[in-house]
């Protein structure tokens, strides 16, 4: 990147949102106000009202190309084979030196992607750790980002000025940044983020089957059950995207999980009391001190 071009700090950015579902519109509440101007990008023609009417944003347009030519951060909120798409139409159309920062939940292919970009445009990866099952403008709300871990992955080319701007974002919506290289990103989401989802839909599904012979299931189901399922409700669209663009990495925490499950089933199958207690008792260890770091941040 040329030295002379000028990245600005946030409160003087134009900050360009595209996509205004729950990820999007609640950036757009915590930023808005904050920076010269946020704009939001939607699909729908009828979205325009809704997103401005909201209040998230200062502005929302059809206009993707026009609005991120003049953006100083362009943050793609979208689904990830969206934002594999949108990286490579509109990141060409960026200023020199404007920052293009991804929230998608795959990194490996997305910072692939920004880095076959045109020298001039400043690409990040990251990751919100945070969310929730349902999705849309409507489930948005401010201080979703609050303390919630926030992945970045800065290029190798990427420039200080241009990460800083990245990290102040990070700071200002009061989350917690961590800089992974992507294909690690990838193996930890995989484990903590993609398969539980993938288990927990494997549990509704066994649990379809006995309501199939005895619809009571459903009535007895209590606590355990929600919790244990709770993922499996979330939007399939975008689990759908992140499974394919993390294939490798979900297949092979899946294939480690089912070891580990069958090492408890054979301890069960051989009332084998010792080994089992032994095996969930560093299991529920391990979960307690999970839980006492993450109260403790």
């Amino acid at each position: 990147m040329d030295d002379s071009v000028f990245i600005p700090q946030l409160k003087d950015a134009h900050v360009v949102i595209v996509g205004m579902g729950l990820m999007g519109a609640s950036l757009g509440y915590d930023l808005r106000g904050h920076c010269r101007r946020v704009t939001g990008v939607v699909r729908r023609p009828e979205a325009v009202a809704e997103t401005e009417a909201s209040g998230c944003v200062d502005d929302a347009t059809l206009d993707a190309e026009a609005v991120v030519a003049a953006a100083d951060l362009v943050v793609l909120a979208t689904p990830v084979r969206t934002i594999l798409r949108q990286i490579a139409k509109l990141g060409p159309q960026m200023k020199p030196g404007g920052v293009l920062l991804d929230m998608g939940s795959a990194k490996t292919e997305i910072c692939r992607a920004l880095a076959a970009l045109p020298d001039h445009v400043q690409g990040v990866g990251g990751h919100p750790m945070c969310g929730k099952e349902t999705a849309g403008l409507a489930a948005a709300q401010p201080g979703l980002y609050r303390d919630c871990t926030f992945v970045l992955c800065p290029l190798p080319r990427t420039a200080p000025a241009a990460f800083s701007l990245a990290q102040e974002m990070v700071d200002f919506i009061h989350a917690r940044p961590l800089l992974l290289e992507p294909q690690r990103h990838d193996r930890l989401v995989a484990a903590i983020s993609h398969l539980p989802y993938l288990s927990a839909a494997g549990l509704v599904s066994y649990v379809m089957g006995v309501a199939e012979t005895d619809p009571a299931v459903w009535d007895v189901a209590a606590s355990g059950f929600r919790d244990s399922s709770r993922v499996a409700a979330s939007d399939v669209r975008m689990l759908m995207d992140i499974l394919l663009t993390n294939r490798w990495a979900v297949l092979e925490a899946t294939d480690d999980f089912v070891g580990r499950l069958t090492e408890l089933r054979d301890a069960l199958a051989g009332s084998d009391e010792e080994r089992l207690r032994a095996q969930l008792t560093a299991i529920a260890a391990a979960r307690r001190n999970w839980e006492k770091k993450r109260q403790s941040h």
